[in-house]
């Protein structure tokens, strides 16, 4: 979720009420877009002000961030006019995406004064903005000159004002006559029409007050009838009422371990999703979009990784359609070899300058025509038959083991980009490499050299208190199948398909129904499938396994399991870090 006016609301209760009274003690500009204030009030606090245009973001932090040894000049301003003043206020204006901190302070003659540190928070138009008591600019983090935006300069000596570049709704005190004639009047889906009409409001809260009413989020909201209109700014006013009343439950919903989305009041639209609360929106902004930015960063230190393997890949793909192509025109061989042998049996009667031989194939018992060079003789019309025969034949049985080289390097190399999938540290990545490097792919600098891996399979415990074993890459899946597993434990995996060998520790003991559907589920949200709704996994012990002599890591075969089809939802497992 963005920084919608919720979020924007409850993060100004929790400033308020931890730094209003407090001074302040360090200002640092740590990014071009970025202040990092430290306030005493009691204790010590550090605030995170990002105005960065893809991740704006403000909370509080228990991290502290390197300043430049030289100060910005914006930076080197507010130390001037704000180094040890005392924050009074911290307030938001409407529900807008806005919090300004006014902040008193002694000026040069010795006299009491009031200043703004005004931090908006709108995407790309995000800014901190320095005014006086008269709402004029002294500066800003960015200019913005008349040139880049005709609704507003942020330039010194401008007045400040939140620019109102189309009309909105306060949603904290509309009437229904307003909220009617706004809402109800657009031709549009109803969630797109609250969201274009009141301040502050995302479009996920849009689709989940239009859940709460039991409404659907797609009416049209200018065709609905009057029980509706009025049924659904009571669910409206209701829900807003928490907000203005600062009932705040701070929360972060997760999907296969990867935070999808966060919000300052619950939302029935993920209900059923795993889910953690947080006492403190400061720590639920931290935790999300460090685990967010995790997750970029390590799909950023793969990309030559993975740029590397779907070349490769592509090319495969490319070559295996074009030898099935190939493999596909061979099949004419046997009526070739068919026809030569007809021809030599029968061929002794056909007129010289004959076009076709109608002949008895006793392979299928009924009467063939062979069409014959006119300029050759029966003879010459056989070995002209034969030889396309032979030159198939070879073509096919070249092509047979080429293409079977082919679809043995695509699904390893589909097996790899899983792995890259799946990866979560920086480790996982290194392992990756090494197998790469094992197999060939990629050559180390130094042929001896090989990486310290500290990298460990997921590891997960069932409701029945089964210990559950995912592998994240082939070099792990085949250590834990044929090394760290016993006989008697069970094994998983996505049939037919590139996932990771899971393995479950019976310790001697009769797996649980529900044990088998949890590590089936693991089986199927770490494959190629984990997107589907349901997925077949084969499960069998792993005595039964065996891997051929000189395949690829993670390569096993089989011929005694059990399958079955299951939803690839893990949400409910519990995983040990």
């Amino acid at each position: 979720m963005a920084f919608d006016g919720i979020t924007v609301r409850n993060i100004t209760k929790e400033l308020s009420s931890l730094l209003v009274g407090g001074r302040l003690y360090k200002i640092a500009q740590t990014e071009n877009d970025e202040l990092f204030i430290t306030v005493k009030n009691g204790d010590q606090y550090r605030l995170l002000i990002s105005v960065n245009p893809s991740l704006p973001l403000i909370y509080i932090t228990s991290e502290s961030k390197m300043s430049p040894v030289t100060a910005p000049n914006f930076c080197m301003l507010l130390r001037k006019h704000l180094n040890n003043g005392r924050i009074i206020s911290i307030t938001q204006p409407s529900l807008e995406r806005v919090i300004d901190f006014t902040i008193e302070h002694l000026d040069e003659m010795g006299d009491l004064c009031q200043k703004h540190l005004i931090v908006e928070l709108m995407g790309k138009y995000s800014n901190i903005i320095f005014t006086d008591d008269k709402n004029t600019i002294i500066d800003s983090i960015k200019h913005i000159s008349a040139n880049v935006s005709s609704v507003r300069e942020v330039l010194p000596g401008r007045s400040y004002f939140i620019p109102e570049t189309v009309e909105k709704l306060n949603p904290l005190d509309t009437t229904f006559e307003a909220f009617k004639a706004l809402v109800y009047s657009k031709p549009m889906n109803l969630a797109k029409a609250i969201y274009t009409s009141l301040t502050g409001i995302s479009p996920v809260i849009a689709e989940n007050i239009c859940l709460l009413s039991g409404i659907d989020s797609d009416t049209n909201a200018n065709l609905m009838s009057d029980n509706e209109q009025l049924h659904l700014f009571n669910t409206f006013r209701l829900f807003m009422e928490d907000v203005r009343d600062n009932h705040f439950s701070p929360v972060i919903y997760f999907k296969d371990n990867e935070p999808v989305e966060f919000s300052c009041v619950p939302l029935v639209l993920f209900d059923g999703y795993e889910h953690q609360d947080y006492a403190s929106v400061s720590e639920l902004l931290h935790q999300y979009y460090s685990a967010k930015n995790n997750i970029s960063r390590i799909r950023q230190k793969s990309y030559d990784l993975r740029h590397l393997v779907t070349t490769i890949l592509d090319r495969d793909y490319k070559k295996y359609d074009l030898q099935l192509k190939q493999l596909k025109d061979t099949e004419k061989r046997e009526k070739y070899r068919i026809y030569g042998e007809l021809i030599n049996t029968y061929g002794y009667n056909v007129e010289e300058g004959a076009s076709s031989l109608t002949a008895f194939n006793y392979y299928t018992n009924e009467e063939i025509t062979i069409p014959l060079d006119k300029a050759l003789s029966a003879r010459e019309n056989s070995v002209k038959y034969f030889d396309r025969y032979n030159k198939l034949k070879r073509t096919f049985e070249a092509l047979s083991s080429l293409t079977a080289e082919t679809k043995k390097e695509i699904d390893y190399l589909e097996t790899v980009i899983n792995s890259l999938d799946i990866a979560v540290y920086e480790e996982d990545l290194t392992e990756i490499k090494d197998e790469l490097a094992q197999v060939g792919i990629i050559k180390r600098k130094n042929s001896k050299e090989k990486s310290r891996v500290t990298s460990k399979p997921f590891h997960y415990i069932s409701s029945d208190g089964f210990h559950m074993y995912v592998g994240k890459n082939n070099l792990q899946n085949e250590e834990l199948t044929f090394k760290f597993a016993n006989g008697a434990d069970m094994w998983f995996h996505a049939k037919d398909m590139p996932g990771s060998h899971v393995i479950v520790k019976t310790e001697g003991k009769e797996l649980p129904d529900r044990t088998y559907e949890e590590a089936a589920a693991l089986a199927a949200c770490y494959s190629k499938a984990k997107g589907y709704e349901k997925v077949e996994v084969d499960y069998t012990e792993r005595r039964n396994l065996k891997k051929p002599p000189a395949a690829n890591p993670g390569f096993v075969i089989y011929h005694q399991n059990y399958s079955m089809v299951i939803d690839p939802d893990i949400s409910g497992i519990e995983e040990i870090k």
